[in-house]
């Protein structure tokens, strides 16, 4: 089954449907939409749970979505697969149909049974889709990329900070190892200085000593 969506207007909409797929057939949907037009799709997916008889999502749940260029030989332009519930985006390049798939699958074992039992099919899929201009959807998200701005602003300013901290540890580390070589070498050349005092004092008393003798020996 491949319902056709209303053709839309280059104003931005929304739209939310629900639908079932049974986990063997894609569910597909075609869309017209004009050139340079931007898509985001919004989906969950939900299986039925017979212990609680509800619809929920749980981490065993995958979907694989693709998005085809009718106009253009089927030409792929989307293929990704995620968990049960995800965001998918893309931009029509050129006017034409685009052919919107969703390929669910479940490692429950589940869906198969569900199928067989129900005509609606094993998994049960939200969608939420926002049409229109690039411009009028990025609008719309403006609040929350200046959040972002600002957090990342934030983030460059702590950054900044920490690398100036850095900058004056490392000034600090450069001048007490400076002061650290100066006083080792004064210290040295203080121990030289002294070696060379005692040689000399140690040079001339054995030359006075010596003498000394001499001049005992002759008297």
């Amino acid at each position: 089954m491949k319902p056709f969506l209303p053709l839309l207007s280059l104003a931005s909409a929304a739209q939310a449907l629900y639908f079932y797929v049974d986990g063997a057939n894609p569910k597909c949907f075609f869309e017209e939409l004009p050139k340079d037009t931007l898509v985001v799709g919004h989906y969950s997916a939900e299986e039925h749970d017979d212990r609680v008889n509800a619809w929920q999502q749980h981490s065993g749940i995958s979907i694989y979505i693709s998005v085809d260029e009718v106009f253009d030989n089927d030409h792929r332009i989307v293929s990704q697969r995620g968990s049960s519930s995800g965001r998918f985006t893309f931009t029509a390049h050129e006017s034409g149909d685009h052919k919107i798939c969703f390929v669910p699958s479940s490692t429950s074992g589940r869906s198969s049974w569900l199928s067989a039992r129900s005509p609606n099919g094993g998994i049960k899929m939200r969608l939420d889709l926002v049409i229109g201009e690039t411009g009028s959807i990025e609008s719309s998200d403006k609040d929350k990329l200046q959040d972002i701005a600002s957090r990342v602003k934030d983030l460059n300013a702590r950054l900044n900070d920490i690398r100036r901290e850095q900058v004056f540890q490392r000034e600090r580390e450069a001048d007490f190892r400076d002061q650290s070589e100066a006083t080792n070498s004064r210290v040295i050349r203080w121990i030289i200085i002294q070696l060379v005092i005692i040689g000399i004092t140690c040079a001339w008393q054995l030359s006075h000593l010596r003498s000394f003798f001499i001049k005992q020996k002759l008297t």
